[in-house]
């Protein structure tokens, strides 16, 4: 029977469609297929993008020459520019400003047959430095009220180069989907004095039916209301509202549950496409009390139709707990 389940963050209803249930094996795969060929994200292309803003370089090697194990720079072709005002203005009901933001990208690894879930783990954990520095970097720009890093990994996830990478856009304005989260946050804690982003992760580890990685900083499970076949959330066990906060003894304990639950992913669904974003707070975070940050992690499984479009609610054929469960007994 289909089940009706509801977010207790945003609110959100889904549909645990049980009558179209699928099993892993019937969604398509991203079969690696890459062939060498001139790619801008390459060691010796370093032409090819716009001057680095940041990297690690273990050599000594100067800044936009090979050498480097990682790479920031800005995207050649951004949605959004960092030079000028927002000069924010009214078209009689409707409003409009300039399209003034940051668009960087974070190449995590000079190896172009490399994914993210393949790197040794101090170069997952250079990546996971690169996100926190730029945030904190671009949050000194009063005109940035949100900074979003996040990774499309496969074409059918949006990505248009196939060497690794994840990006990070800031935006002028809070977007409606943060906003979401941070009011059912408020009202939660408003109305229970708690952090319902804890209260989950407390019930979570007590039943134990859709958690697949943990330690004791962090853990790694299938939402209850789950909007997509395997959609999994990683969040810090502690309490905390900002990704950016995040010290280095707190990232030797993040990557090995990030990197356990992109190989079970992997592993299970055949190298699927997949997005993951971080969400943490506003740049002002004035939600330490309320908000709790963490990483959405969505393979890229099934498509969003007219029901979806047209009404807002998602149809998950495969139930959270069946994900875990599959999850948790492959090998890796």
């Amino acid at each position: 029977m289909p089940e009706l389940r509801k977010d207790p963050i945003i609110g959100r209803w889904v549909i645990i469609s049980t009558e179209r249930g699928k099993r892993p094996t019937d969604f398509p795969s991203m079969a690696k297929t890459r062939e060498p060929r001139l790619c801008p994200f390459c060691p010796s292309n370093e032409a090819s993008t716009p001057p680095e803003v940041a990297a690690v370089r273990s050599d000594g090697s100067d800044s936009n020459e090979s050498g480097w194990t990682l790479r920031v720079v800005p995207n050649k072709f951004p949605a959004l520019k960092i030079e000028g005002d927002l000069n924010r203005e009214g078209v009689g009901i409707f409003d409009k400003m300039n399209g003034v933001g940051a668009h960087e990208v974070i190449i995590e690894t000079p190896d172009h047959m490399k994914d993210l879930v393949d790197l040794e783990f101090e170069d997952f954990k250079n990546v996971i430095r690169a996100y926190r520095d730029r945030i904190l970097d671009l949050n000194k720009d009063p005109r940035f009220k949100y900074i979003l890093v996040f990774k499309n990994q496969g074409e059918a996830a949006g990505a248009s180069l196939e060497h690794s990478h994840s990006q990070l856009i800031a935006t002028p304005i809070l977007p409606k989907r943060v906003m979401e989260e941070l009011s059912g946050a408020k009202q939660y804690y408003d109305f229970k004095e708690r952090c319902v982003y804890c209260d989950i992760i407390r019930q979570e580890l007590n039943e134990d039916v859709r958690v697949i990685a943990y330690n004791d900083s962090f853990v790694a499970v299938q939402p209850f209301a789950s909007r997509f076949p395997f959609e999994t959330w990683l969040m810090p066990r502690f309490h905390e509202s900002a990704f950016e906060k995040i010290r280095g003894e707190t990232i030797e304990q993040m990557v090995p549950v990030f990197k356990e639950t992109l190989k079970r992913l992997s592993v299970a669904l055949n190298n699927p496409p997949y997005n993951f974003m971080i969400h943490t707070a506003p740049s002002d975070n004035h939600f330490s009390s309320e908000y709790h940050w963490h990483i959405e992690i969505i393979p890229k499984l099934v498509k969003v139709a007219g029901f979806e479009w047209g009404t807002g609610f998602y149809i998950n054929p495969t139930t959270p707990e069946d994900a875990a469960n599959f999850l948790k007994q492959v090998e890796i």
